[in-house]
């Protein structure tokens, strides 16, 4: 797979597959379409799929969210939250990846969008940001947020796609996903993964 800022910039320009690579990773009994009761209940949210190159490989930045928090506790995340007043779906996610893992905005070129993702279970509707970063940055985590940092290392996962049994608050669930250091990512953010794994195809 050839790699590189202009490449994905490139590649983020063509008409997305959304659905089509997000029910690859979609848990089974959930939904990718928003039923028309819920409409009225939709959170729009806001994540950076932030990238930088490290020699051969691209890393992706992943958090795993503390158990703590009310909504997807303990799960793998892109840098990301709930849209504010007064903001767009790209302020909220410079926003909150500063506020998270310490990454300034005027270090980040944002390369383009990926599809928008509904979660059925949280009634959460997440846009998708691409960003780049020339090097490795320096993070600064914040503890309340972030329980630890993951480096993912793109190319050598791709198509590591298997399936796990993770415990979800109705319950165990079997689902898609890819192992990582002792994690699992699933739902939300694998499928994320899985459209830009496809788009860079």
């Amino acid at each position: 797979m050839k790699f590189g800022k202009e490449y994905i910039s490139k590649n983020l320009q063509k008409t997305l597959p959304g659905p089509v690579s997000h029910r690859k990773l979609l848990p089974l009994g959930r939904e990718l379409t928003v039923a028309k009761e819920d409409e009225n209940s939709l959170k729009r949210s806001s994540v950076l799929f932030l990238l930088f190159r490290e020699k051969e490989e691209i890393f992706l930045c992943l958090i795993k969210r503390p158990l703590h928090m009310k909504l997807h506790a303990g799960q793998i995340a892109l840098p990301g939250g709930r849209i504010e007043k007064d903001e767009t779906e790209l302020d909220t996610a410079l926003r909150e990846t500063f506020e998270e893992i310490g990454i300034s905005p005027d270090q980040i070129e944002i390369l383009g969008k990926l599809s928008e993702l509904y979660v059925s279970v949280s009634q959460f509707l997440i846009h998708p940001f691409v960003g780049w970063i020339d090097k490795r940055p320096v993070f600064t985590i914040n503890q309340n947020e972030v329980e630890k940092l993951l480096l993912f290392p793109l190319l050598s996962y791709k198509n590591a796609f298997e399936n796990a049994e993770v415990d979800t608050i109705s319950g165990k669930l079997p689902v898609p996903c890819i192992r990582f250091e002792g994690e699992i990512i699933w739902g939300a953010t694998a499928m994320i993964l899985s459209e830009f794994y496809d788009i860079m195809d």
